[in-house]
């Protein structure tokens, strides 16, 4: 199989530069018959007042991202309509080897003006994701990428879709430089308890919740200063696919008043889990249903960030409802990302019942010093990959040793979450899992995909700090 080292990685990183994107507020239509066409192209924004050149993944119709049926063809055709090379990552997909976005693995960025047409199946119904797997990711190159169940299409919901971010007028170039220069975002230098810190829950030890301090947090590119209202019926209900596209930033979503379940988490289902705070770790995604009240009203459905006061979100509201300004700062910070929700979850359609027939323990690690991020004490292009044969049962047993929190993803699979803390458990089915710092968690998947697939912290600068290997198949 063909390997990417980490200096391939970041000079492709190095390439996408400071590429510019457009984003209309629609959700991407479905397809009609025939390939459809992605362009990758710039677009501007405004972001608290300000015009911010950001980029965007758009249909021919201007329309944001893709909606389609599960069962129908993935067939695509992305456009680089770019003045740098692109790739675009189909996130909660399972595309055979080759058409999953990772430049050179084991596919080469397309240059400006390039094109590629993509065709694979859809097997994954749910809410999932597009975007680069390059620091564009940071410049909002992303989208929603819902696979609709047919068999749900009677169903008397209302659906809408909200893709969260994390923004910063500064180039992400610009961030990573002053991560791993050790400068820190925003006031926060190096390690400790600087702004976006706090004392971990055991053992008194500082725990580095935020490395970036971001400018705005957006839910479809709006802070709350103007956010996006979702016209709804009185007594209806509501299904919330929302998405975190942040690059550095985990939320609490918090739904208020109002009821509500979650009932799928990564586009899987999951038995109902009642609740009005939900935590979403960067590239999770949760469906969370709703009943609405029998009166008018307005409803904000907010985003807290992770161990902060910042927030973002949007409101629905009935026709006559009155919207009110929600202010963008909590006054109280919101706590860490825990695994009680982790705990909680109980997946609707779990791996078909087999003895792992291989173990791989993979620690996490690394800090803020030096802004260097590790599996099993290695950075991406001295790692040892995670060797599997086709047909068997892997589990990957994870050990998060650092003091930040890491949302982990596995490409062209999906996982389910078997073990917490020593716990045995028949979890969510995933492909992107939380690990808190000094907690442990193991999934499980079936190897019956082949090729060479990317592991790695969902965290762009971790990533590209070095927390990334990949899972290869024997030949």
């Amino acid at each position: 199989m063909n390997q990417i080292s980490r200096r391939q990685f970041m000079a492709s990183v190095a390439a996408c530069g400071s590429a510019g994107l457009l984003l209309s507020s629609g959700i991407g239509k479905a397809f009609a018959a025939g390939p459809s066409v992605i362009r990758a192209q710039s677009r501007t924004i405004e972001v608290n007042g300000r015009a911010a050149s950001v980029l965007g993944l758009l249909q021919s119709d201007g329309s944001h991202g893709i909606t389609l049926e599960a069962g129908q063809d993935f067939a695509v055709r992305l456009e680089n309509a770019l003045d740098a090379p692109t790739l675009i990552h189909w996130h909660g997909l399972t595309p055979p080897f080759g058409q999953d976005g990772v430049p050179d693995l084991p596919q080469a960025l397309l240059a400006p003006g390039e094109n590629y047409d993509y065709s694979f199946p859809v097997t994954t119904p749910g809410t999932h994701w597009m975007h680069a797997h390059t620091l564009q990711e940071q410049q909002l190159l992303a989208a929603p990428l819902i696979a609709r169940e047919p068999a749900e299409a009677s169903l008397d919901e209302q659906e809408v879709v909200v893709l969260l971010h994390d923004f910063s007028f500064k180039s992400p170039e610009e961030l990573l430089a002053g991560l791993t220069g050790g400068t820190g975002m925003g006031g926060h230098g190096g390690h400790g308890m600087g702004p976006g810190a706090a004392m971990a829950p055991a053992g008194g030890m500082a725990m580095d919740i935020n490395d970036v301090e971001y400018d705005a947090y957006l839910a479809n590119d709006r802070t709350l200063a103007d956010p996006e209202v979702f016209r709804v019926e009185r007594s209806g209900t509501v299904r919330l696919r929302l998405i975190n596209g942040a690059t550095a930033t985990a939320f609490w979503i918090d739904i208020g008043s109002l009821r509500g379940q979650a009932i799928a988490v990564d586009g899987n289902p999951v038995t109902p889990v009642k609740g009005s705070r939900f935590p979403l770790a960067m590239g999770q995604r949760i469906d969370i249903r709703l009943r609405l009240p029998g009166e008018e009203g307005a409803w904000p459905i907010l985003a807290h960030r992770e161990g902060a006061v910042e927030r973002t979100g949007f409101v629905l509201a009935t026709a006559n409802g009155e919207v009110k300004r929600v202010a963008t700062s909590a006054g109280i910070p919101s706590e860490p990302l825990d695994l009680s929700f982790e705990a909680s979850l109980q997946s609707t359609k779990t791996l078909a019942g087999a003895e792992a027939g291989r173990r791989k323990e993979v620690i996490l690690g690394g800090g803020m010093m030096g802004y260097s991020w590790t599996l099993n004490g290695k950075i991406w292009g001295s790692h040892d990959v995670i060797e599997v044969a086709t047909g068997e049962r892997v589990e990957i047993a994870m050990r998060n040793d650092s003091m930040m929190g890491h949302p982990m993803h596995l490409h062209g699979h999906h996982f389910q979450v078997v073990e917490i803390d020593g716990k045995r458990m028949q979890g969510a089915v995933r492909d992107t899992v939380w690990l808190p710092p000094q907690r442990a968690v193991t999934v499980a998947f079936d190897a019956n995909n082949p090729g060479e697939w990317a592991f790695h912290c969902h965290h762009l600068y971790h990533m590209a700090a070095g927390m990334m290997t990949t899972v290869r198949y024997a030949a």
